[in-house]
């Protein structure tokens, strides 16, 4: 499918790249999770857009979005650009679909902009992450913080690794929208590296206890923000999942959204559209299309 793209200026300078595919119907906005960019929701894409504007965020750092000079890539940083589009737009409603990191990011817009929603989807992500996930993409983020490659194809076989579960027509699109070519011919992430190496974790002299305290209080905000969500919400979960456990996942259907519903997608882990495209949009077909 085609589609076109555009940049819009965030509130600090911060130029995003924003790819739309349809122009009609309600908006729906797409926001990819971490290391990830806008084509991630490719597979997906044709089973809304005849029905939605569907528009999909290269969030900052990420894509063809600009890196920010000081690395200020925090919730309420990602949170501020989502505003700064629908203003741009002139969007008076709109779903929002958000996976892993943009999930996060969906669930703090949707609880300072509850009049803005008309549906949210929360796919594998919740404001309590298991352990195990968190733990690998750490690590993922730490053995990788600065990779360069020969070729797309060489970039193409670490996300095989790194996505045991994907398809290969994912995989080829990961690896074709993910990186770019150096001056010297090499091919290098298109995501910021101060990204990465903040993800992974590294020396800086920051305080454990305070970095602790501030992840706690985003779990706090998390779950305060989907407490305020009045409109209909999908949470989806990966079967296999390591990031989102089944716990979490039905007290944010079940007792804290008040018009949540929860799809678990068989043979999926995390990266729940990439590993099995079509159970992931079965799942989100019968919520967004009523099918």
């Amino acid at each position: 499918m085609e589609c076109s793209e555009q940049l819009i200026l965030a509130s600090d300078g911060v130029s995003l790249n924003l790819v739309e595919w349809s122009s009609e119907g309600v908006p729906m906005l797409l926001l990819h999770g971490y290391s990830n960019e806008a084509h991630i929701w490719d597979d997906f894409i044709p089973t809304v857009s005849p029905h939605y504007r569907v528009l999909a965020l290269d969030l900052r750092g990420h894509g063809n979005s600009d890196w920010h000079p000081q690395a200020a890539y925090a919730y309420d940083d990602h949170v501020a650009d989502v505003e700064a589009i629908v203003e741009s737009l002139g969007i008076d409603r709109l779903v929002v679909v958000g996976h892993s990191l943009g999930g996060r990011i969906a669930m703090l817009y949707g609880g300072r902009n509850p009049d803005k929603l008309a549906g949210l989807v929360i796919v594998d992500s919740a404001p309590e992450l298991d352990h195990r996930g968190t733990l690998r993409i750490s690590m993922e983020a730490a053995e990788n913080r600065d990779p360069s490659f020969g070729s797309v194809a060489e970039y193409e076989q670490l996300l095989v690794h790194l996505y045991p579960a994907a398809t290969a027509a994912s995989i080829r699109r990961m690896a074709k929208h993910g990186v770019k070519q150096r001056e010297d011919g090499r091919w290098i992430l298109k995501m910021d590296i101060a990204f990465r190496q903040a993800v992974g974790g590294r020396a800086d002299g920051s305080d454990a206890e305070e970095i602790a305290e501030l992840h706690a209080q985003a779990q706090r905000d998390m779950w305060d923000a989907l407490e305020r969500i009045p409109c209909p919400t999908l949470v989806v979960r990966g079967a296999a999942s390591d990031v989102m456990g089944a716990e979490v996942a039905d007290r944010m259907a079940d007792e804290i959204l008040a018009k949540g519903q929860l799809a678990v997608v068989g043979q999926a882990g995390h990266s729940v559209m990439t590993d099995n495209p079509e159970g992931f949009n079965a799942a989100m077909a019968r919520f967004v299309l009523g099918q």
